[in-house]
């Protein structure tokens, strides 16, 4: 790395502990308020296409397809970028990495409104995800370095729900904007909050607590799981805690292919629910819209809950909640394809619960490949999850649009079924290996 982007050197160590705890207090209250903030807003430049969808169509005259395909080279790019993205953040100051990432990304939602050739639109979507790429490795290592074992699960999963913020205020405000002003004063709105608020993390982030002179999370809070995994291959060279810690780490492929998994459900039910409202019920965007918000405000309450119910009841071990939210998706997920009768609420509250047992594993999945990796290489191990889960979310855009146009919504629902009971079974081993490890 270079220039702003490179890591921000170890300052010398303070001496007062008044000092240090005053700090580290400080520090983590601005840091999480500032990195919740930011990838709040990078969803809304993720996910601004997804609520324009409906009215591009009508406009340009797109297909399904071609709207399916977008979203796969968005999905394979954003993966590609999160893995990439990752091994350079764990070597690079997130403050920049971050800020400038979200720039931009609400640069290119801009032109992308100025556009309306189908290629110009492809290619733009892609440079997109390149650069949403910059923004969850950036949180991990924070995460990592900023708060400790015994009490991570709680404050991740308080990040975690700036998706569910940024996902829930989409639908509402860039879904208004596009029925009202069109779709392109649709794309406008999200990127120029991206370039407000990217101004504003470069500003407002720092690096890692030594680079501020303090001493690192494991020894303020005396954790000493934090300290066994800070002092985990010592000596050993950036490209070799890459190899041993996330390319052969079992625990990490297993992770990734649970995710791909996970992604399936958490993709299909967000990118095509307004669609499958609209068609199958006949609502309008708006209330399709408004009822598909409900998707993150289940999922805000989800991450929520498991985060701190893996610290509270099962000490740090991530697998068991894991594996009662993979059995919740797959039953509320049946829920909402089986329903019986058109009541509005039913369908909305369906959304809610799938969301809750969706953002449960989605948040768990990412916090665990973190934490069973080495502490320089946390970027790198969620981002190498990460491209698989967006492989997952590749799947969900052109296949799942072919599996729709030939199959209609029941060869919809059942993909999103089956891919919620392999996630439950891939996670049973997880289960007997982090037994044998305790």
């Amino acid at each position: 790395m270079f220039g702003p982007l490179k890591a921000a050197p170890a300052a010398p160590l303070i001496t007062d502990q008044q000092q240090i705890d005053t700090t580290y207090r400080f520090w983590r209250i601005q840091l999480m308020f500032t990195m919740y903030i930011g990838y709040a807003v990078f969803y809304f430049t993720r996910k601004s296409f997804n609520y324009a969808m409906p009215s591009m169509l009508l406009d340009l005259g797109l297909q399904k397809a071609d709207i399916g395909m977008m979203g796969t080279l968005f999905y394979i790019t954003y993966g590609c970028s999160k893995f990439l993205s990752g091994v350079m953040s764990d070597h690079s100051n997130p403050r920049y990495f971050m800020g400038l990432g979200l720039l931009a990304t609400g640069v290119i939602n801009i032109l992308f409104g100025l556009s309306s050739s189908l290629w110009m639109l492809m290619l733009l979507w892609m440079l997109n995800g390149f650069f949403q790429g910059w923004g969850w490795p950036p949180c991990s290592k924070l995460l990592t370095s900023w708060y400790s074992r015994t009490e991570r699960g709680f404050w991740w999963s308080i990040w975690n729900t700036s998706h569910n913020v940024g996902g829930a205020l989409i639908p509402l405000i860039v879904g208004t904007v596009a029925a009202t002003y069109g779709w392109r004063m649709g794309m406008f709105v999200p990127g120029v909050i991206a370039i407000v608020i990217g101004l504003f993390l470069c500003w407002r982030l720092r690096d890692r607590p030594q680079s501020m002179g303090l001493p690192s999370v494991g020894v303020w809070r005396n954790d000493k799981l934090e300290q066994a995994q800070e002092g985990e291959g010592q000596g050993l060279s950036n490209k070799e805690i890459l190899k041993r810690y996330v390319l052969t780490n079992k625990y990490i492929w297993l992770l990734a292919f649970c995710y791909v998994l996970v992604y399936i459900v958490r993709t299909a039910i967000n990118d095509w629910g307004n669609l499958y409202l609209t068609e199958q019920y006949g609502y309008s965007l708006m209330t399709a819209n408004s009822a598909l918000s409900l998707f993150e405000v289940g999922g805000f309450i989800g991450s929520l809950v498991a985060g701190w119910g893996s610290d509270k009841f099962f000490s740090g071990n991530r697998g068991p909640m894991n594996l009662i939210f993979a059995l919740g998706i797959l039953v509320s997920v049946g829920a909402l394809w089986l329903l019986p009768v058109h009541n509005y609420i039913l369908l909305a509250a369906c959304f809610f619960v799938i969301g809750f047992f969706v953002f449960g594993p989605q948040m768990l999945i990412g916090m665990a490949a973190a934490e069973c990796s080495h502490k320089d290489a946390a970027g790198a191990a969620t981002g190498f999850v990460g491209l698989f889960a967006y492989m997952g979310a590749a799947l969900a855009g052109y296949p799942i649009a072919k599996v729709i146009e030939f199959w209609h919504w029941n060869g919809f629902f059942t993909v999103v079924a089956l891919a919620a009971a392999g996630s439950g079974l891939l996670l049973l081993p997880l289960l007997k290996v982090s037994s044998n490890n305790k």
